[in-house]
């Protein structure tokens, strides 16, 4: 790159750029910072400690919340992944698929439309089926909402794949199954796990569906810390966010390093 073209020589660049991470991260390393207070005011620091953690993680509630969340978020994962899979290879391998345009608007309606809209709806069909356990509904909502974030990166994938490859598989007498797991899907593997894990992501942070779905022995994560914000913020609020940051940043590496080795 030319030193034309370097940005660190436009005029306002080096300082812009720190206010914008200060930003973006101060306000982070400020609930980080606070997780270790050992006073119960949050603002007034009483020395270092770690009970706050230790209060977080014997909270029975806490765990079951997390339990909850995770258990949605991996049906959910693996049920949209699937789903828009399979949504992804009709719609871009099929070649005399009818009405594209309007089956991909469908796909991607929940993008579409106010999450409140899609949660205040699936409430009303639930409560019309007569459906009540709290888990399958939470299951079925998040799933619906998932297929879209999950079918993007697989349709891009596949939209960027050279058909000659599927096509020389078949001249070597390949059945389409054979071609699909040995040519097709290893070829898309790094946008379905991309798909995977945003849907994964989005399930476990959504609060509006699983707000109004919420039901006994169905709380998940957003909506327990949601009640613990309504009865006032406390170091505990500051260790369960910082933990929840802890194992987001270890999902995020070890992905980015899996995707880099293969």
């Amino acid at each position: 790159m030319s030193t034309r073209d370097d940005v660190r020589r436009y005029p306002g660049f080096g300082p812009f750029s720190v206010i914008f991470f200060a930003y973006l991260y101060l306000p982070i390393a400020v609930v980080v910072f606070y997780s270790f207070n050992a006073n119960r005011i949050v603002s007034n620091w009483g020395g270092f400690s770690l009970h706050w953690y230790t209060t977080a993680l014997s909270n029975a509630n806490l765990l079951t919340a997390v339990k909850t969340s995770l258990l949605v978020a991996a049906v959910a994962t693996v049920a949209s992944t699937l789903v828009a899979l399979m949504a992804a290879l009709v719609l871009v391998r099929g070649r005399n698929v009818r009405f594209r345009r309007i089956s991909e608007t469908v796909v991607n309606l929940p993008l579409l439309l106010p999450e409140i809209v899609v949660a205040v709806a699936v409430l009303i069909l639930f409560s019309e089926v007569g459906l009540a356990n709290g888990m399958a509904k939470l299951m079925i909502a998040h799933t619906t909402f998932c297929i879209p974030f999950a079918f993007l990166p697989i349709r891009a994938r596949l939209q960027g794949m050279d058909l000659d490859l599927e096509e020389a598989a078949r001249d070597l007498y390949a059945t389409g199954w054979v071609a699909f797991r040995r040519v097709t899907l290893p070829l898309i593997l790094p946008g379905v796990f991309a798909g995977a894990m945003l849907a994964f992501v989005i399930s476990m942070d959504d609060f509006i569906t699983s707000n109004l779905l919420n039901s006994g022995g169905a709380t998940t994560l957003p909506v327990y810390i949601f009640s613990l914000i309504k009865q006032g913020v406390s170091p505990q609020l500051n260790a369960i966010s910082t933990l929840i940051m802890v194992v987001s940043v270890v999902l995020a590496t070890a992905a980015f390093l899996l995707q880099r080795r293969q």
